[in-house]
């Protein structure tokens, strides 16, 4: 896959404030934010401002119970347990608002365990992936009709019928300006595709994503995040449906996500 960092970023930063770009646009709705860049911003904020040495962050959960407006946002984060091996944080991404003071607009809550020596032990454990490297597909065009997305995207096959729904995604724009994407928010953008894995039909995506947990064991090793969707149920207009995530050395976590059934505005 070819690199694009050189793409227009989704935000810009400006005293505080990210000021979404016209490629930041969401799917489901003219004039707002793809949910998933909150979720990226709000895992940049409590990366900066929680983590650290020997502190890895084992589980994310993501909230998005409001459509953003395509305006400016602001994140604001608290520490809410700092134990010995265990540190819970959580942050409220906000409408910027005249004030400073927007309404909130997503929640994430971040739990950061501290590493150590494995027990000893045989556990059976996810193996490792079968699919291809990513630079041996080609890009995939078909997908795309499940939902836009601003990732570049190479499923292991074309999605028809029962078949295992398997892909790599890999981002193609910086997040905010002059900026690297960091391996936890580039997991945590690739892993609000659980839901269109997991709940698109053949007619198409019209289940819209209430939320998203991502569990890590480690963070990726490389820029390309595989998925495969491994569970969908649904009754009565609620979806949940569950992917397992890996990057080019193995397994790395799981994606569990709620949805609801929703049309194209």
């Amino acid at each position: 896959m070819a690199q694009t960092e050189n793409e227009a970023p989704y935000f810009t930063l400006d005293d505080g404030v990210f000021v979404p770009g016209e490629q930041a646009r969401g799917w489901w709705a003219p004039g707002t934010v793809h949910g998933r860049l909150l979720a990226g911003l709000a895992a940049r904020a409590l990366e900066r401002e929680h983590g650290a040495e020997g502190m890895h962050v084992a589980r994310l959960t993501v909230d998005l119970f409001r459509s953003a407006p395509l305006a400016p946002v602001r994140v604001r984060t608290e520490r809410v347990r700092d134990g010995r091996r265990i540190r819970v944080a959580d942050a409220v991404v906000l409408g910027a608002g005249t004030d400073g003071a927007g309404e909130p607009l997503a929640r994430v809550s971040a739990v950061l365990l501290r590493t150590s020596t494995p027990p000893p032990g045989y556990i059976p454990a996810t193996g490792p992936w079968d699919a291809p490297p990513p630079d041996e597909l080609p890009p995939s065009h078909t997908a795309r009709t499940f939902w836009r997305f601003d990732e570049e995207l190479r499923p292991v096959r074309e999605w028809r019928g029962d078949q295992r729904r398997r892909a790599w995604l890999r981002e193609s724009r910086p997040l905010v300006a002059g900026e690297s994407v960091s391996p936890l928010v580039r997991v945590t953008l690739a892993a609000d595709s659980a839901s269109p894995m997991a709940h698109a039909s053949d007619e198409g995506l019209r289940y819209i994503n209430a939320d998203f947990t991502l569990t890590l064991s480690r963070l990726p090793l490389s820029d390309a995040i595989g998925l495969e969707a491994t569970a969908h149920t649904a009754e009565d207009g609620i979806a949940v449906g569950h992917c397992a995530l890996y990057d080019t050395a193995g397994p790395i976590g799981y994606c569990v996500t709620t949805a609801v059934a929703n049309d194209v505005r």
